[in-house]
């Protein structure tokens, strides 16, 4: 392959690793927020329930974060073990 293919694909992966990395961890973001604020809410109109939702929301927010860790992990490989450049020859 030539330098200029070689040069493209590495460009159109980074590309698509950031974008990857940006809306993966966007949503998570999101995901995360809402469930504090429920969570929240509940707590304010029962406080005898305060701490078993605290538990929950922890358990909750750890699954959460395990979805951005995860797009992490996807975008490493896409960067530096990439699948896909034997298939375009590189």
């Amino acid at each position: 392959m030539s330098p200029e293919q070689t040069l493209k694909f590495a460009v159109v992966t980074t590309i698509v690793v950031g974008a990857a990395i940006v809306f993966g961890t966007i949503a998570a973001a999101v995901m995360e927020g809402k469930a504090v604020i429920k969570a929240f809410d509940n707590m304010a109109r029962q406080p005898s329930v305060a701490d078993r939702i605290r538990g929950l929301l922890f358990v909750t927010l750890a699954l959460l974060e395990s979805t951005a860790i995860y797009v992490l992990l996807i975008c490493l490989i896409l960067l530096f073990a990439n699948p896909f450049r034997g298939i375009f020859g590189f």
